[in-house]
């Protein structure tokens, strides 16, 4: 009943236009201001916006060794620490260049000579913000991930192996902890000053990570830990108070289908799980051999050889202990203590005597004890070597093998080993020729910007 509104005119219509377009335009402005927020926002280091951490900034020419991933920041690379109050032993710090850019982030000490160990890289962070400045959530991951590899490595292996390394130190990313596993039990080197402040977390960590865990048999290496600036007269307490079940004073395990008795209060963790692949070299090489195992320990090496059918074996230590152990270890496997012998001699001593006896074998194994801890020994241990060597190579029948180690992280990272096994060759009256060369197991990884960490050598001479 109405008539229609009379058609806007033209100048009303263009009016109309403008507003929308002013909408539009004011609409976008908007958008791309809040995308602008958004975008710097979210690619922000997250190092950079951190409150209440202190910065350790390192001195102009520093920065690359530590951007290239070396994880241990000597005090002697550090300009200036901005953060008040300073920084105590196991805080959580941000390492930054000259310029105050953050590189990393990592843990603080304030006696060590490494005033910090790095834990994450800026672009580690920046890839994965949830680990950033949380030692707690690192942790987790870490040992998630040490988890996974050995998995991936077949360790545990069921009815063969259940004694193998878990976390080996700046190998796995957590610098100053070792963890071996021995069935239900996991034990943990603690040498550096962060991982007692952080024990409980650790231990959390162990318990979620590893499938059977019952005990966990934490052993601080009292004489790192005073170097990394620790009281150990603090550690009394914290080794009572635990409400986990007693730990047993022996555990059984098994490696490469072989089982041991194994001490838990006896060398380094209890046992040496870094030789795992280098005994088990020894048993395939062992049938219808006379073989001699120098400084034997438990008896690795002993009982992998009797396993591969050599004809004899004997053992030689100065540990009664540990020769108990060995023998134990005999019977554990059903083994000839006719076949398989073990006697308490200093091995220098024996080899003298054996020499005089004019007594040789096929295969020799010399594994002695760390004889160069520092490089300023070096020079006097590599005499020891030498004449060990030598002695040992006289033993080794012509044409006959020798397995050689040295865990001294001095020697192995000197390079010399092999000049100063030729050297006793040459002492010996023998010429030698290497067969094999290895080092640690392979549950052992080892980070290449920190070849500090590369201690084991192995090396198999054929002795003529």
């Amino acid at each position: 009943p109405y008539p229609p509104p009379p058609p806007p005119s033209q100048e009303e219509t263009s009016r109309k236009m403008a507003m929308v377009a002013v909408g539009v335009l004011h609409h976008h402005i908007l958008s791309a201001s809040s995308r602008i927020v958004c975008l710097s926002s979210c690619s922000r280091p997250p190092l950079s916006v951190s409150s209440g951490v202190a910065k350790v900034v390192l001195k102009k020419g520093k920065t690359q060794l530590f951007k290239d991933g070396s994880p241990m920041v000597y005090s002697g690379a550090v300009d200036r620490i901005i953060g008040k109050p300073p920084p105590q032993t196991g805080d959580v710090v941000i390492v930054a260049d000259g310029t105050e850019n953050p590189i990393g982030w990592g843990l603080y000490n304030s006696v060590s000579m490494f005033c910090v160990r790095l834990m994450q890289l800026q672009h580690e962070s920046t890839r994965d913000p949830s680990c950033a400045l949380n030692i707690e959530k690192l942790l987790q991951t870490r040992i998630t991930q040490a988890v996974q590899l050995r998995n991936s490595l077949g360790l545990p292996a069921e009815n063969n192996t259940n004694a193998y390394r878990l976390v080996n130190s700046e190998g796995d990313r957590l610098s100053g902890l070792i963890v071996d596993v021995f069935g239900d039990i996991a034990v943990v080197a603690s040498s550096a000053a962060w991982l007692e402040k952080y024990r409980s977390h650790v231990e959390a960590c162990l318990r979620s990570s590893i499938h059977g865990i019952n005990h966990i048999n934490w052993r601080p290496s009292l004489d790192v830990l005073k170097e990394d600036g620790f009281d150990i007269s603090s550690l009394k307490q914290t080794q009572t108070s635990s409400s986990a079940p007693p730990l047993p004073e022996r555990s059984m395990v098994v490696e490469n289908g072989i089982s041991y008795a194994i001490s838990l209060e006896g060398q380094k963790t209890g046992f040496y799980t870094d030789q795992r692949e280098n005994r088990r070299f020894i048993s395939t090489i062992s049938a219808g051999k006379r073989v001699l195992d120098l400084c034997c320990y438990s008896g690795g090496f002993a009982l992998n050889a009797a396993r591969g059918g050599a004809t004899t074996v004997l053992g030689i230590d100065s540990s009664l202990p540990a020769l108990e152990l060995a023998r134990e270890n005999v019977i554990l496997n059903r083994m000839d203590p006719g076949n398989v012998v073990f006697f308490k001699q200093d091995s220098t001593e024996f080899m003298k005597g054996a020499l005089s006896r004019e007594e040789t074998w096929d295969i020799v194994i010399l594994d002695p004890p760390k004889l160069a801890p520092r490089k300023k020994v070096l020079h006097n241990a590599a005499g020891m070597y030498r004449s060990l060597n030598s002695l040992a190579m006289r033993l080794t029948s012509s044409g006959g093998l020798l397995m050689t180690c040295s865990c001294s992280g001095a020697m192995t990272q000197s390079g010399k080993f092999l000049g100063i096994l030729q050297s006793a060759a040459a002492m010996a009256g023998r010429k030698i020729t290497v067969v094999r060369e290895a080092g640690a197991a392979s549950d052992h990884p080892l980070d290449p910007s920190y070849p500090q960490g590369q201690y084991l050598s192995n090396i198999l001479l054929r002795v003529l």
